[in-house]
């Protein structure tokens, strides 16, 4: 795997995140390119999808939503995204990551 998508920090894990909006369901469905991407039900509105991102991050890591915030790209689909008091390897198994 890129390096790049799962980075260690001293503010935490940084993970690079493509997000598909208004997807049927919410899920992480693997590497796209330098991302992982991350299907979202909600719309790309009002912030809604970077909400949604939170949440689904926060619930899959077992961290709380306030330790998952938009560190880039907030309007965009391509985004970086720290989670406080994380680690890579904890990131990559709770995501279903392969190492490779």
């Amino acid at each position: 795997m890129n390096s790049l998508i799962v980075q260690d920090t001293k503010d935490g894990v940084i993970l690079t995140v493509h997000v598909q909006p208004q997807a049927s369901t919410t899920e992480c469905v693997g590497i796209h390119g330098d991302a992982i991407k991350i299907r979202v039900t909600a719309p790309p509105a009002d912030g809604a999808a970077n909400d949604e991102l939170i949440r689904f991050l926060a619930l899959q890591l077992s961290i709380p939503s306030t330790s998952v915030r938009i560190h880039s790209g907030a309007g965009g689909r391509h985004k970086r995204v720290l989670i406080k008091g994380a680690t890579v390897q904890m990131v990559m198994a709770r995501l279903n990551l392969s190492p490779n």
